[in-house]
Parts: C-alpha cells; structure tokens; sequence
C-alpha cells in the first residue's frame, strides 16, 4: 500500500513508519517544512518538538506544513495514497490551557488542510484513502470511575482534547462523503521504546522518571499523593492497533476505537522505575492539580473488531524498552538526553 504518514519524526510517527515500510508498504513520511530539510535519512515531527529520527530505508521524506495548503500540494500530498496516518499534532494538556488558538490551528486547521489534499487526489481519480487519526482519551473529559467505552459522551475539559476533538468530527463528516474510509484511535500516555525510538519529551511521566533514574535529573515531582491512576500503553502495541486500522478502514466508513493497556498510579509508575532500572527515583511533593483522578479506556471493541493486543504494555515492559533504547541512544550520540 501507498501510505502517508503525518507527524513521522515524533514517537509514534517513527515507530509506525518503520512497522509499515518493514510489512513491505510504500512509505511516505511527513515532516515539519521547518525542520525536514532535503535529507532522505531524517524526520522532525510537525509543530517542531523532539529532534531528527531516523527512519527505515526505502522511506520517503517530504517537508511541507500542515498550516501551509501550498506545501502540501507542493509535497504531491495529493498523488493518491491508499491509506494516511495522521500523527502531527501539539500534544501537552498543560501548555494547551496557555495557547488555545495555537493548538486549535495545528490541530483543527491542520487536519482540514491534510483532508482538502487528499480530497483533491480523490477528485483527480486517486482511490479514496483510509485515514487513521491519532486522538486522545482525554476527548472524554472527566467521567469518573472505571473503564470509558468509545460510546461515552465526549466532554473535553482543555483545549488540546477540544481540539482533537474537533478534528474528529472534521474527519467523520469528510468520511460520510464516501471520499474517505476513517478510523479514529484514541489513546492515553504512550511510553516505551523500540529500535532507534525514544519518547525524548520529559514533561511526560515516564522520561522524566528514567532521566531521574539516570543521574541525569535531581528528582522527580509528584503533585498531590500520587495515586491519580493513569494509563499506559507501548509504543509498539499503538503502532500495531494503527497497522490493523489502516488495513481494516473502507471508503465511506468511520470508527472510533480505545487504544488502551495499563492503568497504573503514578506511585506506581515510579515504584516500577526503581525495580526495573535497579535505581532510586528521588520525589520532591508539591501541592495536588485539578485533574480527573481516574482515566483508563475500555479496549474490548479493538480487540474484538481488529484482533489486536496490547503485548508489550506491563508498566514493567514499557519501562524496560524505554531504559534500554534509552541507553542505546545515549550510546550513538554522547548529547542526546537519556
């Protein structure tokens, strides 16, 4: 298959690249205009975080901007792919509260933009594509209590889940055209490693704890008491779920799916820290956030529907991979963060 895939030089991005082009699919990742530059071997994600990545051979590398409809016609984003993933997006919840109208531009804007492309490919006689959209558990809200099925009432409480939100109900409508074939993968915190890959961004709660871990932070700061119970699912396990979506995604279709693994207190993240990189994790404890205490997906329809399974998500496994690769890392380049 002839697949696109936005956001390729972020974590997931990259993960799910090199998944795709190893099961023999076309490749084409692409990368921030900013940041891409002509080198075929590299990748940096949209909206310009973590550093390069480099991705399998045989990968194609595009530059443009989401929020440039230029670029993407420049990029030939309009050719006729089989299937896209779109990953690109701003993620952090916090810095979201602080810069709504970026996050809405990026994210709404931008998906709008990646669909008026593929809409002209589909109008020039290009097949009309499967989208796979990388969302957020978070759409939810705060539900309270146990596992949240997709049928739950979206109920966004900040401007990154509204925005997701937002582009969500951007692609269903597109897809009731019969131009698409969409599936919508929702998900909490995706953490772990694999080959090449680390999540680079310490504001999440896994990499900051292994730089802490490493030596190469003083402590870790737990708001409140720690016992917010969150989720967590391997970067690889996500990457199959996006495999299985893109295969299973037909024109005029739209499905949402929970894309879960284990649901874990944050003392419980650092506990299993410890046992796995045989290192103390020192907390420093400052005063608790308002936040849902509770946020864990119900997967038993992807499961059900699309035969996947979250192998590698045991906290243990997530921390180990991103430990190991984390080291790997270190090891190729002496300055990147651990």
């Amino acid at each position: 298959m002839r697949v696109l895939v936005t956001g390729a030089g972020g974590f997931i991005g990259a993960v799910l690249t090199d998944l795709l082009a190893a099961r023999g699919d076309q490749v084409t990742a692409l990368v921030h205009g900013r940041e891409g530059g002509s080198r075929p071997d590299h990748a940096a994600t949209a909206g310009g975080s973590p550093p390069a990545r480099r991705l399998a051979p045989g990968v194609e590398v595009v530059a443009a901007d989401l929020l440039d409809p230029g670029s993407l016609l420049a990029a030939r984003l309009d050719r006729g792919f089989d299937a896209v993933c779109h990953l690109a997006a701003l993620t952090r919840v916090r810095q979201s509260g602080a810069e709504p109208l970026r996050y809405f531009e990026t994210n709404v804007t931008g998906t709008v933009n990646l669909l008026t492309a593929l809409d002209r490919g589909v109008a020039a006689g290009g097949p009309p594509p499967a989208v796979v959209f990388g969302s957020t558990g978070t759409v939810y809200g705060d539900p309270g209590g146990g596992p949240i099925p997709e049928s739950h009432r979206p109920e966004p409480s900040h401007p990154y889940g509204a925005s997701k939100l937002a582009a969500e109900l951007a692609i269903t409508h597109q897809a009731a055209t019969g131009r698409i074939g969409a599936v919508v993968l929702r998900s909490f915190n995706v953490a772990g490693g694999a080959a090449g890959h680390i999540d680079r961004d310490v504001t999440r709660i896994i990499p900051a704890a292994l730089r802490v871990a490493a030596g190469a932070a003083e402590s870790f700061r737990i708001n409140g008491d720690g016992e917010a119970l969150r989720e967590y699912v391997h970067v690889a396990d996500v990457a199959a779920a996006y495999a299985l979506a893109v295969d299973a995604a037909r024109p005029g279709d739209f499905r949402v799916y929970n894309v879960g693994g284990a649901g874990v207190t944050v003392n419980e993240v650092l506990a299993a820290v410890e046992r796995v990189t045989c290192c103390p994790v020192r907390r420093v404890t400052g005063p608790p956030v308002i936040e849902p205490r509770t946020l864990v997906v119900d997967s038993g329809k992807i499961r059900k529907e699309l035969y996947w399974e979250p192998h590698r998500s045991t906290i243990d496994q997530i921390i180990a991979d991103a430990w190991t690769w984390s080291h790997e890392a270190a090891a190729e380049s002496p300055s990147a963060p651990t």
